[in-house]
């Protein structure tokens, strides 16, 4: 298992980079260390599901030693985005599976399926966009977010369910789900690709692997649609939003780059 370190050494953060404002104030709806907690037992659950199928890669895995790897060189610039980043238990496991998939949950618990990286090939930096992408999520709380939405759309349901049948069709305006399959809107989307370049670059990553992975992807999606994509749609928008912002995030990689 792999628990990142306190972040002992913060790094001065120079002005350059992206800028995405605060986060949403509805997260605050939801308590951060409850969304935390449930996060940490699903994610627990995961891990011994797959350990239980022999799918869960141990600590030597040469593919889990290259996603920890990457994920050691992106998380010292997670608190820029998020200071209680800091104090978070962080976690990287790689699961066995042909599917397309990746998340990071509230909290920072990070899981790949082996199938992403083997069957698009990705490269380290491609690799490190998606892993960006996805800490970006965690760190603008966006799972924090769509919950407090969802709970004012269940309080606003439950209300409507009581003047329709006297309450007896309340049930039928909730809707459910997991963290794992969490869908974000349009617009977290675009802040975690974002976000995500500006953690990848700052790490020595090169952000324009953000084209080629959603090249990638979309070219993937033309059969049955990816896991990843049910959660992440690809598309040219998408693409030229990300180019968009590269002049934006290539002179903090190229900064890294020098040392």
């Amino acid at each position: 298992m792999f628990v990142a370190a306190c972040f002992l050494a913060i790094p001065c953060f120079a002005q350059e980079g992206v800028d995405v404002g605060k986060p949403s104030a509805l997260r605050k709806l939801v308590p951060a260390a409850q969304l935390e907690r449930q996060a940490a037992q699903e994610y627990d659950q995961l891990k011994r599901q797959a350990a239980e199928k022999g799918a869960l890669a141990p600590d030597n895995y040469p593919q889990l030693i290259r996603l920890r790897g990457i994920a050691k060189r992106i998380l010292p610039f997670a608190t820029r985005f998020n200071p209680q980043a800091r104090d978070w238990r962080w976690e990287v496991n790689l699961i066995g599976s042909k599917q397309l998939n990746a998340f990071c949950m509230p909290g920072g618990k990070i899981a790949f399926y082996s199938g992403l990286i083997s069957q698009l090939k990705l490269s380290d930096d491609e690799i490190a966009v998606v892993m960006g992408h996805e800490i970006a999520h965690a760190l603008r709380e966006h799972a924090r977010e769509r919950m407090a939405k969802g709970q004012l759309t269940n309080l606003g349901a439950a209300l409507l369910g009581e003047f329709i049948g006297g309450g007896k069709y309340s049930g039928a305006f909730r809707a459910g789900g997991d963290l794992m399959n969490l869908k974000f809107s349009r617009d977290d989307e675009g802040e975690a690709d974002i976000v995500g370049l500006e953690l990848v670059a700052r790490a020595g990553y090169d952000p324009r692997a953000g084209v080629s992975l959603w090249q990638k992807m979309a070219a993937a999606s033309r059969g049955a649609p990816p896991a990843w994509l049910s959660t992440h749609p690809a598309g040219d928008d998408r693409i030229r939003e990300i180019e968009r912002h590269l002049p934006e995030v290539i002179p903090l990689y190229e900064a890294a780059k020098r040392g």
